[in-house]
């Protein structure tokens, strides 16, 4: 068993990470490099806080991981040192523990015994040892193909590949189904490829999980657009079920804040798309940072992620705004208590390099050169309000006052607004929901029979650990579909959401 006194022979360490200096000269990852060795044995004294609780909150639906994850099992396993029996408990559950063990944000850790309070030295660092688990996996070997030994003779296509894409894929091919993965940009990823930067996940480690995918028997088809490049009557006659794995990829915009038609003002996506492109090698970006002052609005991941890339782009100066005041740096148990996700200031490496944040604050105008592009712009600080009436957002000058900042590009962070508009889903019959996602019945089929959705096109724009939870959960209902019953895990319903405070 665990021991349940290891929360207080040990502190929770965070894993070392590069200079700012180191990190913004290079789009590498921003942790610093260890002997495996060394990492092992630090990252056992990790395991060694878990207390193996009665109810493990950290692997609930609700509170914890989506997937499932036997977060205990495999803690106690690094604990003793089995570090293969720890693979296998991993995954177990996930199909890709090394892209949630560096993006997702660990709910799993919100949910912790060790969260309730302060004293404790804080939660486990669950997502630590998961991510240590799948690098020695990798370094072992432990990883290998896993080729289904029969065939079932259904043909599956999947649209889309990102991580929901991918798990769906992976999980039917093992299966013995003929599954054929459709993306229709240039290389295979959907946002683990252009959307994620390289300071968080670099690229090789998507490539060598899509390397066993094809050696498994998984086929993928880039730069085609369903729909378009592939007609929806010929998708439908070539395969016996579809998984729509499309994502929510269609930006919120700002059409209200005067001057927003000014040249130099982009959605973030507009920024990442091609600077995660020159990364791999496809020449400069179209929009680029260096040697202007930046201005992201939007306070979450996706801006982070411009915040990172613009520093390492040579921006003269990086601001990040966000609405709504400075979240506290510890949970407040009124507001968010445990084990729900709490609301706390989260800093991401980026704002540790380089910038400045501000809170409580709005853009009054936009201000422009007289050829049009954007200089710079009026700032006032704002309260946020629901309407008693209406119960929309309202965003409230509390002052005159107004502060101008020079900007010579602004990047739009302020969320997704659902599935883009596209011809397979008027080819397929299936219209989008208020919400601007795709709509399914307990089985995961949309209203179109044959036709699935899984992950963010489903749920809307989410965390990656919901992502591969929602493709492992699709594959379950495509096998039963296909051949009357499925053994493959379901972890999460399509009604599922997580545990929070209304």
């Amino acid at each position: 068993m665990a021991d349940p006194t290891g929360f207080l022979k040990y502190d929770r360490e965070e894993p070392s990470k590069k200079s700012h200096e180191e990190r913004l000269s290079s789009w590498g990852e921003v942790y610093a490099d260890v002997d495996p060795g060394e990492r092992n044995e630090k990252v056992r004294k990790q395991a060694s806080r878990c207390m193996d609780c009665g109810i493990p909150f950290c692997h609930s639906g609700g509170s914890g991981c989506p997937l499932g994850n036997l977060i205990p099992e495999w803690n106690d396993l690094v604990r003793r040192g089995d570090w293969a029996a720890a693979s296998d408990r991993l995954h177990a559950t996930n199909n890709f523990p090394e892209f949630t063990g560096k993006l997702c944000p660990a709910p799993c850790e919100a949910g912790c015994v060790l969260s309730i309070s302060p004293l404790s030295g804080g939660p486990v660092s669950i997502k630590r040892v998961e991510q240590t688990i799948a690098d020695q996996s990798w370094e072992a070997g432990y990883v290998q193909p896993q080729v289904s030994e029969v065939a079932s003779g259904q043909r599956v296509a999947v649209v889309g590949s990102g991580p929901a894409g991918l798990a769906a894929a992976q999980q039917l091919t093992r299966a013995g189904h003929e599954v054929t993965v459709f993306e229709r940009d240039d290389r295979l990823g959907g946002l683990l490829r252009y959307g994620i930067p390289e300071f968080k996940m670099e690229k090789k480690v998507l490539d060598r999980r899509l390397a066993q995918l094809r050696k498994e028997g998984t086929r993928f088809v880039t730069g085609c657009e369903v729909g378009v490049d592939l007609s929806v009557e010929d998708l439908r006659a070539q395969y016996d079920a579809v998984v729509l794995a499309v994502g929510a990829l269609r930006g919120r915009d700002d059409t209200t804040t005067p001057g927003r038609e000014l040249a130099g003002i982009h959605l973030a996506m507009e920024h990442l798309v091609p600077a995660n492109k020159f990364v791999e090698g496809d020449g400069p970006p179209s929009i680029d940072a260096r040697g202007k002052h930046v201005l992201i609005i939007g306070g979450g991941d996706t801006g982070a992620d411009s915040y990172g890339t613009a520093t390492r782009q040579g921006a003269l100066s990086v601001t990040q705004l966000d609405q709504y005041p400075t979240p506290p740096s510890t949970r407040d148990d009124e507001r968010s208590p445990w084990p729900t996700w709490p609301y706390i200031l989260r800093t991401y490496p980026a704002h540790e390099e380089a910038g400045e944040r501000k809170f409580a604050v709005a853009v009054k105008r936009f201000v422009g050169s007289p050829e049009g592009r954007v200089t710079a712009v009026e700032l006032q600080q704002v309260r946020v309000q629901k309407d008693p009436v209406s119960g929309r957002r309202e965003v409230i000058p509390v002052n005159d006052e107004v502060e101008t900042l020079p900007a010579d590009l602004v990047l739009l962070a302020i969320g997704f607004e659902g599935v883009e508009e596209m011809p397979l889903l008027s080819g397929l019959g299936l219209s989008l929901t208020r919400r601007g996602t795709l709509s399914c019945g307990a089985d995961w089929q949309t209203e179109t029979p044959g036709v699935f959705v899984c992950g963010d096109a489903h749920r809307g724009a989410s965390l990656v650990v919901w992502a591969i939870a929602e493709g492992r959960s699709v594959a379950n209902a495509v096998d039963a579909f296909l051949t009357g019953a499925s053994d493959l895990p379901a972890p999460v319903h399509p009604t599922a959401l997580p545990l929070a405070v209304v």
